[in-house]
């Protein structure tokens, strides 16, 4: 995953109009993930659960050498960061690794149950064809990869342990 972003390096936009303002905001798209959660602003994400819903667990399964290597790597990374940390909360949900295009692996947790379980937004998101339809007349079209935003978006302190996941089989059924 790394040498796809060192690949990318700042001088890949310099042919584009908007470099300066990308140079000047740099903090904001950095090379490296932040060591540290992010600041609290006062927004933090809520799950709230249906009444009466009361463990969402799904059991991990066997996972081949390959991905059980790039999860245990992925967690270490994270709680070094201190973005996932050990739990002995009730709910849990399985992790697996689904092939990146350009190589690697993406990390995947099968929040299927704890999805199920949750009470919709109010705000729905919007319709694909309507999006589309929006942009029909724009020249100016951009593309945000967010990498790794599940870790960097803080949650309400209670909800914490809805989003238990188990790392690889390996790594002793480990829940973060």
């Amino acid at each position: 995953m790394k040498e796809h972003f060192d690949e990318q390096s700042w001088d890949f936009p310099k042919a584009s109009p908007f470099f300066d303002v990308l140079r000047e905001h740099k903090d904001v798209l950095p090379d490296e993930i932040p060591a540290e959660l992010p600041q609290d602003k006062g927004i933090q994400h809520e799950i709230d659960l249906v009444p009466g819903t009361k463990y969402c667990v799904t059991r991990q399964w066997p996972l081949p050498p390959d991905q059980v290597k790039a999860i245990d790597d992925f967690f270490g990374s994270r709680r070094q960061a201190g973005q996932v940390r050990e739990s002995k909360s009730p709910h849990s949900a399985p992790t697996f690794c689904v092939k990146k295009p350009q190589g690697g692996w993406r990390i995947v947790h099968a929040y299927n149950k704890l999805n199920d379980a949750t009470i919709p937004a109010q705000t729905p998101i919007p319709r694909k064809d309507l999006i589309i339809d929006l942009m029909a007349r724009s020249t100016i079209y951009s593309a945000l990869d967010l990498r790794d935003g599940f870790y960097q978006i803080l949650m309400r302190e209670r909800d914490i342990t809805l989003t238990a996941m188990r790392g690889a089989p390996i790594a002793l059924g480990a829940r973060f």
